[in-house]
């Protein structure tokens, strides 16, 4: 199973879309790991570098509609290939959102508040989250700080992430 925990990469902006998570020109890459250098790239986000800021990340928090625009699976590949597992948002694309479980990976919803919350109290901190998948739980910690917060995902969500996505459900079920 792949790794749900790490530090976090705050982004605070709605409306990020896949040609922003990676520019559509590496597209004709064959390989996920070409795809390495590139994520982010395009991202018009006031302070923020993709160069430095990505590195060492696991964990991203952002806003509503996360992945919107095309519905290739580049976009969740660019992710994980840079050991990013884990998307927080208010709301996904609908398509990105199925792709992210496809692949094995964590595309969690919260409240509004929620996000809120941890845009408040976390971002530009040296932040961490830990995935409880069993008890649908976060555990973020920054400096002295550690508290839980309750996720939901459905049940078959779940079963593809612990089996790595749907070719590893696909290699056990058929």
């Amino acid at each position: 199973m792949k790794n749900f925990s790490g530090k976090v990469l705050f982004l605070d902006r709605s409306d990020i879309n896949t040609d922003e998570i990676i520019p559509a020109r590496y597209l004709t890459e064959i390989t996920k790991e070409a795809l390495k250098p590139f994520l982010l790239e395009d991202l018009s986000l006031p302070g923020f570098d993709s160069a430095t800021d990505i590195k060492d990340k696991a964990v991203i928090v952002t806003r509503e509609n996360f992945g919107c625009g095309s519905s290739r699976e580049h976009a969740p590949w660019a992710l994980e290939v840079n050991g990013i597992n884990v998307v927080l948002a208010e709301s996904f694309a609908r398509i990105f959102r199925q792709n992210m479980y496809n692949c094995g990976m964590f595309a969690i919803e919260l409240p509004k508040e929620k996000i809120d919350y941890l845009f408040k109290n976390y971002a530009g901190k040296d932040t961490s989250i830990e995935i409880d998948i069993d008890n649908e739980k976060l555990v973020v910690s920054a400096l002295e700080k550690s508290e839980e917060i309750e996720f939901s995902v459905g049940g078959f969500d779940k079963t593809l992430v612990r089996e790595g996505g749907w070719v590893g459900y696909a290699d056990k079920k058929y």
